[in-house]
């Protein structure tokens, strides 16, 4: 019997086995598809954008430099020299319009520290699922491919699937099998939102005359198209209720019409290579778990791919969850640990659906939304308004309510970096708890040593301490705990945070 069984080899799913297995759990992913890769993976179709929340994540765990590699981006482009600066380059648009990146606050990210990972990059699909599988197939995690998900069952000590014609057994299953998710239909989990507004398309076609066509977001009075530097790359979104999303074949004919009616010209089709629809259906599960099946990714909530947020909301998720579920497994987690799974990403989710269906009304057609749009393009252009969107879609503004009124506890820790030239990343690159100490005396070393095994200690001064003596760090990066420099309790402080977070310390 796995520890976990999980369903779904898409970025997701590969992620959370890869924690699962850094962890020490025995681990195995089922995945319908017979191949890793498709064309609908690579490029320009697979093209997706990486928030610099996900690119931290990933550098923790040591796979930042891979990535990079297997996205063809140069390293200096997401800020990875070690010195640079901690103001992003791009933060991206809103609803097509865009946001200048000069314009954002400095005390937008006045608790970020320069470091190799320091703002969002374009990759792949196919380029994130390959670093993935790679790193989960060398810590152990067992993928099978052509095993799509047929039947379900769990009780009191586990749950059993029919994949791949075979019956298999875990204590724990997790859905990271998408929006139409079969683990969320069997297990009876409530998904509930709002229907959508549009039809969206995406395709790689042959224009017979794209100079008719505009490059980038192109609002119009029926719709929006988006045409990309990649050759023949071709988004759509047509306000039709959503009537037409897999309905019907995508023929060149239709795709076509579409085109000329949203884009308002004559332009030409030659050929369609690939095609597909999508709409801006917004729902979210109510809960993330259903006894020993739990949700993430795409399976816990779908929106529309406006802002290129779902990949990283749903990587949020799968490094929330995995270190939890694992303390779970192994029985160290202390009482309620894994519930709040739910508690602490499903009003995340929430946020990045109502940030979706913002977008859509600000381009739905209508004689009222050229002033919406001009109105919006003016706040924009504002310091507060440009903050405001990189807050929202860089990943690091969310902030867990961890009982704490320091603004530190509860945010993704910022990459400390010691006298001794460790930062805060490489401490976390196997997936354990990390209390930093600042203090020349090394106060918490004595109380740190009974959770040894689950929360590595590290002293010494950091090039800048934000004005803390004291930091505990949860294995996903978030700030569990922090001292103000100069307060005392030290010792004791840290022993509550510590077991609240990590359980009872090793006898």
């Amino acid at each position: 019997m796995y520890d976990v069984m999980i369903v779904g080899a898409g970025p997701v799913g590969l992620f959370l086995a890869a924690e699962l297995a850094l962890a020490d759990c025995s681990v195995v992913v089922f995945e319908q598809a017979q191949e890793p890769t498709t064309a609908w993976k690579r490029l320009p179709l697979g093209l997706r954008g990486l928030n610099a929340g996900s690119v931290e994540a990933f550098h923790r765990r040591g796979m930042l430099r891979e990535l990079l590699d297997a996205s063809g981006v140069d390293a200096a482009r997401v800020g990875a020299d070690p010195q640079g600066s901690t103001a992003p380059r791009d933060v991206g648009h809103f609803a097509g319009l865009p946001v200048d990146a000069s314009r954002i606050d400095p005390g937008a990210y006045s608790l970020r520290l320069p470091g190799p990972a320091m703002e969002g990059t374009m990759t792949s699909l196919d380029a994130v699922g390959s670093v993935l599988e790679r790193r989960a197939a060398r810590l152990g995690a067992r993928i099978v491919r052509g095993a799509g998900l047929d039947a379900l069952t769990q009780d009191g000590e586990g749950v059993v699937v029919r994949a791949g014609g075979h019956e298999h057994r875990a204590r724990w299953l997790v859905g990271c099998d998408g929006g139409r998710s079969t683990v969320r239909r069997l297990a009876g989990f409530a998904f509930v939102g709002t229907e959508p507004l549009f039809t969206g398309y995406v395709a790689r076609v042959d224009f017979a005359d794209p100079e008719q066509l505009g490059t980038g977001f192109r609002h119009t009075p029926t719709g929006m198209y988006l045409r990309t530097p990649f050759e023949g790359h071709l988004g759509m979104m047509d306000f039709d209720g959503g009537a037409f999303d897999r309905s019907q074949p995508l023929t060149r004919e239709h795709l076509q019409s579409v085109l000329r009616r949203v884009s308002g010209t004559d332009v030409t089709l030659n050929e369609v290579h690939l095609a597909s629809s999508f709409t801006d259906r917004a729902m979210q599960a109510t809960s993330y778990r259903e006894g020993r099946v739990l949700l993430a990714g795409d399976a816990a909530h779908i929106h529309s791919p406006l802002g290129g947020q779902g990949l990283n909301l749903g990587l949020g998720d799968a490094m929330n969850l995995g270190w939890k579920l694992a303390a779970t497994v192994h029985g160290t987690a202390p009482e309620g640990l894994l519930d709040t799974y739910t508690a602490e990403r499903h009003p995340v989710g929430a946020a990045v659906l109502d940030w979706s269906r913002a977008q859509v009304a600000t381009m739905r057609p209508g004689p009222d939304t050229p002033a919406l749009r001009k109105l919006l393009a003016g706040l924009l252009d504002t310091r507060d308004g440009a903050t405001h969107v990189f807050r929202n879609t860089s990943g690091l503004a969310h902030r867990y309510d961890l009982g704490s009124d320091l603004p530190l506890v509860g945010a993704t820790g910022p990459d400390f970096h010691l006298a001794d030239g460790a930062r805060l990343a490489d401490l976390l690159r196997q997936g354990h708890g990390v209390v930093l100490d600042f203090t020349a005396d090394g106060r918490l070393q004595d109380a740190a040593t009974a959770w040894k095994d689950r929360i590595h200690y590290a002293a010494g001064p950091a090039a800048d301490d934000l004005g803390y003596s004291a930091v505990l760090v949860r294995p996903d990066g978030v700030v569990a705990w922090a001292q103000d420099r100069g307060s005392d309790g030290g010792p004791e402080a840290f022993r509550h945070a510590a077991g609240r977070w990590f359980g009872s310390p090793t006898p």
